[in-house]
């Protein structure tokens, strides 16, 4: 390359930290390109098929030329309705379509759109921690400041934490972030909570954006609430779901953002500049994931739990304890306690390296996720099986 005058990036990226996972992605490739068979734990990838009735859409409307040009930014109206039908029909949530709803490109372009039309120079975020990379990076992109919660299985400590960091804080934040339930953590909660932080954030005029990504990977009887059935949510913010993973339409890229008519609208006015829209055929295949019957998400719901259960029971065998999540597609577990002093980034690589089983570090997820990693269920069960001999194994010889 010829040389000439320094090219360098605008100052958000330089506030970007090196890719966490990256390191560990690179040995992955290495190791199978040696003909090792890494069993893979680490994105949270689906591997199930696609809802066939979305698949089977897709394959007669994208015959239609006409479906082949720019679509609606905003989402094309019948869509928009089948995500206002869902709601009503599973949360009992009213929704005006052309108003409180819209297509995003999936939901993580969605809340970095977001941050950008909510957020600048000088405002501040509250995300719990450790979290979704992209709801940290979106509000660093932005440029705004971002503001760490430790996230806590009991949501009356949470809550103390939140009204204290508020308290104590000036200006006051003005977003915060949620996500039941959550990734990484697999924490769960309650409609009682959502109302507690619907009148937390009237008081404090404080926006709430909740990613509600694993809506319908519940097991047992747990069932996930909307934090739009909370009363007054409407009033303070949105809510994000997608067809990723209730549907396994990771690929397709579709999701959604509901609630507040004026924060919808600031989110189309900046899509409106950034994008045209979902492909018309992905847009029409997903009405008729979204009207279909709900046992389909049932069955997927149900792989994963099997494969939890799994995966929690085969690394139980060989001394390896942590709780059953009630919800998503992942385990979060303690590093053992004779593996701990490694941190989770070294561990990782040691169970890589010796197990052949990649997991997720969950200091990747920020710093409160250290003695953690995560496990994303996106193995077969024989697979599984054979991840929890493999670790067991290495773990014991160690």
């Amino acid at each position: 390359m010829s040389e000439g005058f320094p090219i360098e990036p605008a100052n958000r990226l330089k506030r970007l930290p090196p890719y966490m996972f990256g390191e560990l992605n690179r040995l992955k490739l290495e190791k199978r390109q040696q003909g090792i068979d890494v069993i893979d734990f680490g994105m949270g990838n689906p591997d199930q098929p696609s809802v066939q009735v979305a698949v089977d859409k897709l394959q007669e409307v994208i015959n239609d030329p006409k479906t082949h040009r720019y679509s609606a930014s905003k989402g094309i109206p019948q869509l928009l309705k089948a995500v206002s039908d869902r709601y009503k029909r599973q949360y009992d949530v009213h929704l005006e379509p052309s108003k409180e709803v819209i297509a995003t490109i999936g939901s993580k372009e969605g809340i970095s759109h977001l941050s950008l039309a909510l957020l600048g120079p000088g405002d501040s975020a509250i995300i719990p921690s450790p979290s979704f990379p992209i709801h940290v990076w979106s509000v660093v992109l932005a440029g705004s400041n971002v503001i760490t919660v430790p996230m806590s299985n009991k949501m009356d400590h949470f809550l103390q934490d939140l009204a204290h960091i508020v308290e104590n804080l000036w200006p006051k934040p003005k977003v915060m972030f949620l996500n039941f339930p959550h990734n990484p953590t697999t924490t769960v909660t309650t409609l009682e909570f959502f109302e507690e932080i619907v009148q937390f954030a009237k008081k404090n005029e404080i926006i709430v954006i909740h990613d509600f990504a694993y809506a319908d990977i519940t097991f047992g009887d747990y069932k996930a609430p909307s934090f739009l059935q909370a009363k007054g949510a409407k009033d303070v913010g949105v809510e994000f779901t997608s067809m990723s993973k209730s549907f396994n339409m990771a690929g397709w890229r579709c999701g959604f953002c509901a609630g507040n008519e004026k924060i919808i609208n600031y989110l189309a006015t900046i899509k409106g500049y950034y994008d045209y829209g979902i492909f018309t055929p992905i847009q029409v295949a997903s009405i008729m994931a979204l009207r279909s019957n709900d046992e389909e998400m049932a069955n997927v719901a149900l792989q994963y739990e099997m494969r939890r259960d799994i995966l929690v029971d085969g690394l139980g065998k060989c001394g390896w304890h942590f709780d059953r999540p009630q919800a998503t597609m992942f385990v979060w577990a303690p590093i053992p306690e004779k593996f701990r002093s490694m941190g989770s980034f070294d561990f990782s690589k040691l169970l890589l390296e010796k197990a052949e089983v990649l997991v997720s570090p969950g200091v990747g997820f920020g710093e409160t996720g250290e003695n953690f990693v995560r496990m994303s269920l996106v193995e077969n069960p024989d697979r599984i099986r054979q991840a929890a001999r493999q670790i067991g194994k290495t773990l014991n010889l160690l």
